[in-house]
């Protein structure tokens, strides 16, 4: 069944949604999709030139690490907050702050050659975490119901994207240019995008009303540090470690004590018994390992490919092909979220989900399997690529299906920052994974093909429980249905 907003465009004579696709709505989509790609980007784009920048600053692994770990955190705190602001006082205006936030941290970043404020520049640019959430929310409301489904579709998969593109461009300009000119790349796509979703985007009326809970914003980015600085610290630390233990067990209790609070408050800034539903819980729960498996793919795929032969897996690639072994699988996910968006109408959001998360499964038992050539690790990290692709674009279908429609922005939030938690699950275990098995060659210490395959198999493990929990998604009850939709443009789960 097919839902129509009444702010979606009609026919003149007012029949129904207009099934065309028209100029204002292919600039709209563009410039929402655009600023996903560009945000996702920045998450991996400094991974590939993390040892220079470490030479040119003269800091310490450690410390160089905070350019990734500053991002990170910001991030995780910007996308539950930035979503409740949407609901309350709009999603475009939200939108445009967080693209704003790109824009701003890159520019810091951009005339910076000093550690610190490019620690500030990093943490700034995560902000900008929430236009993914922002843009599902925004392209939901703003097209007409027959076309929401693939704009949703493309904006979720741009986490993905942008993350599988962001290795390749990197490593090309480590190659031929200084670092910075990355950050100016994503200064001038930042104001691209601010200009795109100022003259295309309109802002649909307000869902919500209330009060911003702020005591609530500030005990919930407690809890997220306490959890996401152990897990990106991990390597250095330690899981022994007592502050990693200590932060763990804080995070716990920060969290019990974050969902007594929200139960009692007029106006939460996350509905804790909306979000407790099976319906939007589980599927939280089944893009949390999507979302491992994904980051994963990340870490175990430009190292992998680089290494000498000699470690019994390498091909002694150069950092721009190492970089390049991720393209076709970001080439993947666009090609596959408007499939994934039709899979989703024709057969369900839930069962779709379940396809795409098989199918990142059988990926990584296909680098398990075929390691003797660069070509067959392209094509298994293309197979999970394709995967997630598909299962990343079919959640916002289940979260626009189980959540009211006056917190959609902030469910979409919650959604991912699950996908978010998940890829710091995938950085600090592969991490350690790796570092825990490994082999001596030429003086250097390397993880063993054995330490790779256990992860990929973790990953196929995660992957397929995805999987499962799709299919356990129950059907949104009927209440939370109806009001959801207007802003859905698939069919019931």
């Amino acid at each position: 069944m097919s839902h129509r907003s009444p702010h979606q465009p009609t026919t003149p004579d007012g029949a129904g949604p207009d099934e065309g696709w028209e100029p204002q709505q292919i600039a709209a989509l563009a410039a929402v999709a655009i600023c996903g790609v560009l945000v996702a980007l920045t998450q991996t784009l400094l991974v590939p030139v993390l040892p220079e920048l470490q030479r040119d600053l003269g800091s310490s692994t450690s410390d160089t690490q905070w350019l990734l770990t500053s991002t990170l955190l910001s991030a995780a705190i910007a996308v539950p907050v930035f979503g409740r602001l949407a609901d309350l006082y709009g999603k475009r205006l939200m939108l445009l702050v967080a693209a704003g936030a790109l824009t701003v941290g890159s520019l810091i970043c951009a005339l910076s050659s000093d550690l610190a404020p490019l620690i500030v520049g990093r943490a700034v640019t995560g902000m900008s975490a929430a236009a993914i959430p922002l843009g599902i929310s925004l392209i939901g409301t703003v097209l007409p119901a027959k076309r929401a489904g693939t704009g949703i579709a493309l904006v979720s998969a741009t986490l993905g994207i942008g993350g599988a593109l962001g290795l390749p461009l990197a490593a090309l300009i480590a190659e031929n240019a200084d670092y910075h000119v990355l950050f100016w790349i994503c200064v001038a796509g930042g104001l691209a995008a601010i200009v795109g979703i100022a003259t295309s985007v309109a802002e649909p009326p307000l869902g919500s009303s209330g009060s911003f809970d702020f005591f609530g914003a500030v005990l919930l980015s407690a809890v997220l540090v306490c959890l996401l600085l152990p897990l990106a610290q991990a390597s250095n630390w330690g899981w022994g470690d007592p502050k990693t233990i200590g932060l763990l067990v804080a995070a716990v209790v920060g969290l019990l004590t974050f969902v007594t609070v929200e139960r009692r408050t007029t106006s939460p800034l996350i509905d804790v018994a909306s979000n407790a539903r099976k319906s939007l819980l589980l599927t939280n729960v089944a893009s949390m390992f999507v979302g491992f498996a994904l980051f994963a793919s990340l870490i175990g795929t430009a190292a992998f490919v680089q290494a000498p032969p000699q470690a019994g897996y390498g091909f002694g690639s150069s950092v721009l092909e190492g970089g390049l072994a991720m393209l076709p699988s970001g080439v993947a996910m666009i090609l596959l979220s408007p499939v994934s968006a039709r899979m989703s109408s024709r057969l369900g959001p839930k069962i779709t989900l379940a396809i795409g998360a098989s199918i990142v499964a059988l990926g990584f038992l296909v680098r398990i399997v075929l390691v003797d050539s660069y070509f067959q690790v392209v094509l298994g990290t293309t197979i999970a690529g394709a995967g997630t692709g598909i299962a990343y674009a079919a959640m916002p279908s289940l979260i626009l299906l189980g959540a009211p429609k006056s917190e959609l922005a902030a469910a979409n939030g919650l959604n991912t920052l699950f996908r978010s938690v998940g890829s710091s699950l995938a950085s600090a275990i592969g991490g350690t994974l790796l570092a825990a098995q490994t082999i001596a060659l030429a003086g250097n210490e390397l993880p063993s093909l054995d330490a790779y395959r256990l992860l990929f198999a973790i990953c196929a493990g995660a992957a397929l429980a995805g999987a499962l929990i799709a299919l356990v998604i129950p059907k949104a009850d009927d209440s939370a249905a109806a009001e959801a939709g207007a802003a859905a443009p698939a069919p019931a789960a």
